[in-house]
């Protein structure tokens, strides 16, 4: 079970808690966390988080292989199949990177933005 997380905030569930996550919604919430936190960020779990954040350093034709290196061990502990990584042009010097999962037979999708 997650704590569900919006703009890096926990949000409350109006009882005086937080709101918790279950099944696929817990699973993509962990997905999410993983891909955006910077891997090497927090001193007692150096392999947390993705390098996504280093995609702007290689050349525009290196890009989608390193962003399906980069996926691949962010989520190496999770119990999902990437099968796709898309990268799409956000604007304004951003990219949309879309990571495409199987997990126990379902297709899911997950995106963020660097």
């Amino acid at each position: 079970m997650e704590l569900k997380l919006k703009n890096g905030d926990y949000l409350p569930d109006g009882y005086g808690g937080m709101i918790r996550l279950e099944g696929e919604e817990a699973l993509l919430q962990r997905v999410l966390f993983r891909l955006t936190a910077r891997r090497g960020a927090l001193p007692f779990l150096p392999a947390l988080g993705s390098r996504l954040y280093q995609l702007g350093r290689e050349r525009p034709a290196a890009r989608p292989a390193a962003a399906r290196q980069y996926v691949a061990e962010a989520l190496a502990q999770e119990p999902v199949s990437v099968t796709e990584v898309t990268l799409r042009d956000a604007g304004g010097g951003r990219l949309e990177v879309a990571v495409f999962l199987e997990s126990q037979g379902q297709t899911l999708q997950a995106a963020v933005i660097l």
